[in-house]
């Protein structure tokens, strides 16, 4: 049996976070990078970041057998997220603006995936319907520049991973927020 790729998969929360490795704990090791400037109010930031824990933790006392989800959190940088996207606030949700932030977090997923030596980066993002699998597939596939390092590049939504990812909400009891995380969703 040979060894699993390690991936370092990007996590907006632990909700979209279920379904995708529910798909991908068997082939793969995956370490949780939960990297999320845009949720610019602190209280929201922790909660979520309290639902990935959960949903890890219980995740993994589900599956004793299985290789354990690890978890490893970027840095909480909304100045740097504002930096970003200075200039584009009044862009339409799903715009330029939410563009440059989906480039921000992989860009730092992938900078991390290549420092320590992961195989593959990928992200939950594309589970939302409310994010566009197409731009988020450019941006990854740009972003492979170090050596070796390959995107993960699916589409989460497909085989109902949305749909999926609501009933694991439900069933491991997660927080569910309703809008992206940046002032400008909600």
């Amino acid at each position: 049996m040979s060894e699993k790729q390690r991936l370092l998969l990007h996590s907006c929360c632990g909700p979209c976070s279920t379904a995708v490795v529910e798909r991908l704990s068997d082939d793969y090791a995956i370490t949780l990078f939960f990297f999320n400037p845009n949720i610019t109010d602190t209280d929201e930031y922790e909660k979520r970041k309290a639902a990935q824990l959960q949903f890890i933790k219980r995740y993994n006392e589900d599956k004793p057998s299985g290789t354990p989800i690890e978890f490893m959190e970027g840095p909480y940088d909304t100045k740097g997220f504002y930096e970003r996207i200075k200039g584009l606030e009044s862009e339409p949700e799903g715009g330029s603006r939410c563009i440059e932030c989906i480039r921000f977090r992989l860009s730092k997923t992938a900078e991390q995936a290549c420092d320590l030596g992961f195989d593959c980066f990928g992200t939950t993002l594309s589970v939302s319907p409310h994010k566009n699998y197409t731009q988020i597939s450019q941006i990854g596939r740009g972003l492979t520049d170090c050596r070796d390092l390959t995107f993960l590049d699916m589409d989460f939504k497909k085989k109902a991973g949305f749909q999926r990812s609501i009933q694991l909400s439900r069933e491991y009891e997660l927080y569910r927020q309703n809008y992206c995380g940046c002032e400008y969703s909600k």
